[in-house]
């Protein structure tokens, strides 16, 4: 039997800013038209104008992983660069206002409008998603539903998106709530089976809810074209390095709880609405919070229970060659996400321009990048 080769891919979606304001700009039609040249299909449009999306190829491991986030990123710097722009990884910014951003021409998008009315309109959000391979369908419903619990510590532990409107929302994520307001968000529900799945979304399907299931924004789902795990629930990382580590431990995770079935054990499952709170909790103050501990029945600090994570995965982390990759949590849990850092930074200045700043700065570090 041929051993899983538990692939990753990384798709982020990245601000484009004017330098002169620092406010968001309506550029896409530009950077596909000039990006398409050099990175083809791994750049495309998103809703708003103001934003781009760059995919991945098909990693074997990590370190490819990270070669091609810094490839990505470094093309869209330079591209940004030569256009007299800049961008920036973060999942909201700080100060520039859904309401004056034009929505991309296509069909796509048009529908969601159509369907969503205001609520697309708000979407001016920015996420990073994270596939893992997974041949087999069954396999991979029952990681999904293992998976779930974990989707708080993974969210703390990329927090992005402090600021919304020029305002310190309190919270350390604020684009998950922006993007619970959409249907068909969130957790995902228990499932069983593939079979299980597939007749959920066919039931939407025929009862015109969707299309088809990339209509549906969970926080984790089986992708609907690719045999893939993706992985949604994240704020976008700044750093290149916060980026891999994120992705390398979602990767150790897929690949522990895998090997736990094949020992005949299993994570254990809990209600939606536990997942949910801890959810929040993430949300609300990211590492810096506390997370409940469903087994113990208590609160424990976020950090002490990212690290419990991190012993989980220890033992697939020499096999994935990714050990470095995921330890450099602990680095995150003791300088802070970019949540942190950009609420330290306006705390510092008093000046949301400087936040951006920062973020433009950050986003460009590890690409060996000098404008």
């Amino acid at each position: 039997m041929t051993e899983p080769k538990y692939t990753v891919g990384i798709e982020e979606e990245y601000q484009i800013i004017d330098p002169e304001t620092r406010e968001l700009t309506s550029y896409v039609q530009e950077f596909l038209d000039q990006g398409q040249v050099v990175l083809r299909d791994q750049i495309k449009p998103e809703f708003m104008q103001s934003q781009v999306e760059v995919g991945s190829k098909i990693c074997a491991d990590m370190r490819e992983a990270r070669a091609e986030v810094i490839r990505l990123r470094s093309t869209i710097c330079t591209l940004a660069n030569d256009n007299g722009l800049v961008v920036a990884a973060a999942s909201t910014h700080p100060f520039s206002r859904w309401s004056r951003q034009e929505i991309t021409v296509k069909e796509r998008y048009v529908k969601q409008l159509e369907e969503m009315a205001d609520l697309a309109k708000r979407l001016l959000i920015f996420g990073m998603h994270v596939h893992i391979g997974i041949e087999d369908r069954d396999l991979r419903i029952d990681v999904m539903d293992q998976a779930r619990y974990f989707l708080p510590h993974l969210l703390a532990l990329s927090t992005s998106s402090p600021f919304w409107h020029g305002r310190n929302t309190g919270l350390k994520s604020y684009r998950s709530i922006v993007f619970e307001n959409l249907p068909r968000s969130g957790p995902p529900p228990d499932f069983h089976s593939w079979g299980e799945y597939e007749r959920f979304v066919a039931i939407l399907v025929k009862t015109g809810c969707i299309e088809d299931g990339t209509r549906i924004w969970w926080d984790i789902r089986p992708h609907p074209k690719f045999p893939t795990l993706e992985f949604r629930v994240t704020d976008i990382c700044t750093r290149v390095d916060e980026a891999i580590c994120v992705a390398a431990l979602i990767q150790a995770l897929v690949v522990k709880l895998i090997k736990l079935r094949h020992n005949n054990q299993t994570w254990r499952r809990y209600r939606h609405h536990l997942i949910t709170e801890n959810k929040w909790r993430a949300v609300r103050r990211g590492i810096e919070g506390k997370l409940l501990d469903f087994g113990r029945q208590q609160e424990l600090p976020t950090r002490d229970l990212i690290s419990e994570l991190l012993d989980l995965v220890d033992d697939v982390l020499d096999d994935l060659g990714s050990r470095k990759d995921v330890e450099y949590a602990q680095t995150i849990m003791s300088e802070g996400t970019s949540a942190d850092r950009q609420i330290a930074t306006y705390e510092e200045t008093g000046d949301l321009k400087a936040v951006v700043d920062r973020l433009v700065v950050e986003t460009r570090e590890g690409c060996g990048l000098a404008f």
